[in-house]
């Protein structure tokens, strides 16, 4: 993979603020050729450097129950719980983890009880989970995917 230099950071820092940015708007930005803007993410998006995606606000969709679930495993089958986990399309998120448990994940719910639901009936019969703990949001102060300064 290419080391990325200030001219790549800076093409990524605009995209992360209007990703409908256009090569020819962040060129004259940086005062550089469309064509360089161009080759830059063309050569980024190859190197998984980052992708375009639609991050939609869950609320407006009508998810209005944002859950974090710290999952406690059995030895053995946190790799196996995981993929299960990962199959689930109210699950946005997997991760191993330290800590006092083993897998949290990130789930939206139309309401409580579809989260109930989702917990007595989905993680209930996946073999291997010992414990969850259910942490559901109350207030968001910040959801940002802009990683780049």
């Amino acid at each position: 993979m290419t080391k990325l230099d200030e001219k790549d950071l800076s093409i990524l820092s605009y995209l992360q603020e209007n990703g409908k940015y256009s090569y020819t708007e962040i060129a004259k930005l940086l005062k550089v050729s469309e064509g360089t803007v161009r080759t830059r993410i063309n050569r980024m998006l190859k190197e998984n450097v980052f992708e375009f995606v639609i991050h939609t606000n869950p609320n407006k969709i009508g998810l209005d129950v944002q859950a974090i679930i710290g999952i406690s495993t059995k030895l053995g089958k946190h790799e196996e719980i995981a993929s299960e986990l990962r199959t689930y399309s109210e699950v946005r998120f997997v991760g191993a983890f330290s800590g006092t448990h083993d897998i949290i994940i990130q789930a939206y719910f139309k309401n409580n009880e579809e989260l109930m639901n989702f917990v007595n009936r989905k993680l209930a019969n996946i073999d291997g989970i010992e414990s969850e703990e259910v942490n559901v949001e109350l207030k968001q102060y910040k959801d940002s995917f802009s990683y780049v300064p």
